[in-house]
């Protein structure tokens, strides 16, 4: 078969190593999260700890006795740090390792009820949204073979089409479709009126007219023998390159689009796109599409008919309100000095004041049903430079109880950022230079050296920690990567007398330094 991936195909691969092959994430114990946000973000104990109680304590909840169980609150966290010491990929790994509906919002991009922008119950929406995304695709998993199966019996049947039967008239006998036994027929006799004769070539080709191994319409018998000798070609991948016409279904109706709500107005309960869309008649088309696009089309026509989308919905609200986790970011931009009502002020306080229901519980419409958000868990995290987290209404100070500061990244941090983690930055550009059949290394003085320019770096300009070693590794290697493909030599290594000769005139320029570093 084609070895070109597919999209389903990638989710089945994926499912090997992903979520769906963990158990999930609240049933590890704390020190375990721990150690898989290890693998991939340098220090931080604290802020790991931190969120890694508050994961198992939603598995902790759902073991307590019925009569507490709904008493029982998450522990909402703030994580307070600088740019570029590991917020956000916490986030992100979170996001990776959780088998629980998770996004990832940030609080400047909401406003003000009465304000043009999102209004803070969109977040919710979203974790729907998303929730549906990862059900359905569970769901398509666990039928995925089946789907296949049936894709394929489907292709067959366009391969090799039953020819109609002819039905004889009043009155009429019929022609029977092949000689009797007592007079065989010539070897190359046409086919009589009413017969449809195929042929099957070596390269698996069925078309009407006369070869080695004719089959009469209504000879189920051969015509199965040449089916089965087209499902051995198609799983052999020969006929991948073969034109088919399908029948397709439009799956939308353009003309529908301009009744879609703008943004920040999606709240409605009910679509009316899909409403409208559901009440008109079926549109299909035709169309000649190659059999491996064949494929991936019928593939996904069988799984929409086998997962059933109520159980999908079902199932997808009540992870949402068990084992939903939000990951705000950037909540100290919403936070101003209280007291003070000039200017955007007004707007950010009235997106706490938005933001505060949310937190601490109430239902939110959204066009699969209504949502509890009680005992969903909200991660807040920010630099707070400018303002601090009593900066924040009274109210919703209350609703973030555990706070973790993220501390500062060092020379030591920026060393064990470059080589300790599986997507360590030096592994990423060395995977780059493989492509191109080129081996990547640094050696130690060579790793120190660049993080001790990142830090000197840091200290000189705008302090945006472990992010200035993707500009510095960017400066660093500009001209190798340009030139690679034409380098005769294809191990290439980099020690501190390398680094310093292609970086320390950029960073004794102050001019260049504002610009490139």
């Amino acid at each position: 078969m084609s070895t070109e991936p597919k999209p389903l195909e990638q989710k089945l691969q994926a499912a090997d190593t992903g979520p769906e092959a963990l158990p999930w994430l609240e049933e590890l114990p704390p020190r375990q999260i721990v150690a898989e946000l290890d693998r991939y973000i340098v220090g931080q104990a604290g802020a790991k700890k931190a969120v890694a109680i508050a994961i198992r304590n939603r598995w902790r909840r759902q073991q307590a006795p019925e009569g507490i169980r709904d008493e029982i609150l998450p522990n909402n966290i703030i994580m307070i740090g600088p740019t570029g010491v590991g917020k956000t990929e916490i986030a992100r790994r979170l996001a990776r390792l959780a088998g629980a509906p998770f996004i990832k919002v940030e609080a400047s991009k909401f406003t003000e009820v009465g304000y043009v922008g999102r209004d803070v119950e969109s977040m919710i929406r979203d974790l729907v949204d998303s929730a549906i995304n990862m059900v359905r695709g569970e769901r398509e998993d666990e039928v995925f073979p089946t789907a296949e199966r049936r894709a394929e019996e489907r292709l067959l049947d366009l391969l090799l089409p039953r020819p109609p039967k002819i039905r004889p008239r009043a009155g009429l006998h019929a022609e029977p479709a092949t000689p009797p036994a007592a007079e065989p027929a010539p070897a190359a006799s046409p086919p009589e009126e009413g017969q449809t004769l195929f042929v099957v070539s070596s390269s698996g080709e069925v078309r009407r007219g006369e070869g080695e191994e004719p089959l009469v319409g209504d000879d189920e018998e051969r015509r199965e023998r040449t089916r089965e000798k087209l499902r051995k070609l198609l799983a052999d991948g020969k006929l991948e390159e073969r034109e088919v016409e399908i029948e397709v279904t439009q799956q939308a109706f353009p003309a529908f689009d301009m009744m879609a709500f703008p943004q920040g107005m999606e709240g409605a309960d009910v679509n009316f796109t899909e409403m409208l869309q559901d009440m008109l008649p079926k549109r299909t088309k035709k169309r000649v599409v190659r059999l491996s696009e064949a494929r991936r089309i019928l593939v996904d026509e069988e799984l929409r008919k086998l997962v059933d989308m109520d159980d999908v919905v079902n199932e997808s609200l009540d992870r949402v309100e068990n084992h939903g986790i939000i990951f705000i970011d950037e909540l100290d931009k919403i936070a101003g000095e209280r007291g003070h009502m000039g200017g955007p002020d007004v707007s950010r306080e009235g997106v706490q004041r938005d933001l505060l229901p949310v937190v601490e519980g109430s239902t939110v419409q959204t066009r699969y049903g209504y949502v509890r958000t009680d005992h969903i868990l909200f991660v807040a995290a920010g630099a707070f430079h400018v303002s601090k987290p009593s900066d924040l209404i009274p109210e919703l100070q209350g609703r973030f109880p555990i706070r973790t500061e993220l501390s500062s990244l060092g020379q030591e941090d920026f060393v064990r950022i470059m080589t300790e983690p599986e997507n360590s930055l030096i592994k990423q550009y060395q995977a780059l230079c493989k492509a191109e059949g080129s081996d990547l290394s640094f050696t130690d003085d060579g790793v120190s050296e660049i993080a001790r320019i990142a830090m000197v770096m840091n200290e000189r300009t705008e302090n945006i920690g472990a992010r200035r070693l993707h500009t510095v590794m960017t400066t660093l290697l500009e001209d190798l990567l340009y030139e690679l493909p034409d380098v005769p030599d294809k191990r290439v290594t980099f020690d501190a007398a390398q680094v310093r000769e292609r970086l320390m005139r950029i960073v004794d320029d102050e001019d260049l330094r504002k610009y490139i570093l």
